[in-house]
């Protein structure tokens, strides 16, 4: 695993030149990268978002594409679209935005359900279909989409098949007092963004996650997974708990995670590391818990506590 740490690092340390103090963050995106899955980011304006999908797609030598997300995008706006050359006097396709490596779909809640679905066969099939034509996408393929928790007004709130597709969801939040002034140094004259350079080869990724696989993952860690995911559908707080998607998901991000960390084989803590960033999006909360306060994140949390590793574990 040696070879994924060393990857990894690379591009860790490289990110970090421009989003300092969250190499937690960094980490995480990385381990759904390995993983060929997608994120969505949920934060307040100016946190950073934006120039960690820039900083990324720097750092592997990668096509970045930036789509801004509003209620009159259209899904062709997204996949792409047929136009009629009156000179060959047939169709030519003229690939839209999803035609890229790392794809950032900018306030994806503000875009209508109608183009939300132009997604989501992107993010789970990596292909697009226009006009009955089914095209793949580029490999790697890596959706990083961002959301605005406090302002709801226009919005189109993700449905819950679509937030399943999304690998995990993050926040980046606000930085402490000491990284904050240091990131006011960093910004001083040039944006550190503009001297970054590629550390890792993106064409690496897939040959990456393929070592991923190899990761043991022993019976009773597997066996853990599988009870901490059913208990959330067990959990009368919330009205929907994990899918097998997500199941599929923690497993996989656990290898990662202990391919990052140079080891070639699970630890029930890196299951719990993850679990919070994999299933929580994945669980819908009952109306009523909504109303007392409660929050998935503090259910899965719980759950953790709760959920021996053997069973008969006290």
């Amino acid at each position: 695993m040696q070879a994924i740490q060393e990857f990894t690092a690379e591009i860790t340390d490289n990110v970090e030149r421009v989003i300092i103090g969250k190499r937690e963050v960094v980490e995480l995106a990385l381990v759904a990268l390995l993983c060929e899955g997608h994120i969505l980011l949920e934060d307040v304006p100016g946190v950073g978002k934006t120039m960690l999908a820039r900083a990324l797609a720097v750092s592997l030598g990668l096509a970045f594409k930036r789509l801004q997300c509003t209620p009159d995008l259209l899904p062709n706006d997204v996949t792409g679209v047929s136009i009629f050359d009156q000179q060959s006097r047939q169709f030519t396709f003229i690939p839209g935005p999803a035609f890229t490596n790392i794809l950032l779909a900018d306030e994806i809640n503000r875009a209508t359900p109608r183009t939300q679905s132009a997604l989501l066969e992107a993010m789970g099939e990596r292909q697009v279909t226009v006009d009955g034509v089914t095209r793949p996408l580029p490999r790697p393929f890596f959706v990083m989409a961002t959301q605005n928790p406090i302002e709801y007004e226009g919005t189109f709130p993700l449905p819950e098949a679509q937030l399943d597709r999304f690998f995990m969801k993050l926040s980046l939040g606000y930085l402490d007092e000491a990284t904050e002034g240091q990131m006011l140094v960093n910004l001083g004259r040039e944006h550190p963004i503009e001297e970054l350079t590629q550390t890792a080869a993106g064409a690496r990724v897939p040959e990456m996650a393929r070592l991923v696989w190899d990761v043991h993952v022993d019976d009773t860690v597997r066996e853990y997974i599988v009870r901490l995911v059913t208990a959330t559908r067990r959990q009368p707080e919330l009205l929907l708990g994990a899918s097998p998607r997500g199941s599929h998901a923690l497993y996989r991000g656990s290898q990662a995670y202990a391919a990052m960390h140079g080891r070639d084989y699970v630890l029930p803590d890196d299951v719990k590391t993850l679990a919070p960033f994999i299933l929580a999006h994945r669980c819908l909360l009952h109306p009523e818990s909504a109303l007392r306060g409660v929050r998935v994140r503090d259910v899965v949390n719980r759950l953790l506590e709760q959920t021996p590793l053997e069973i008969g574990e006290l």
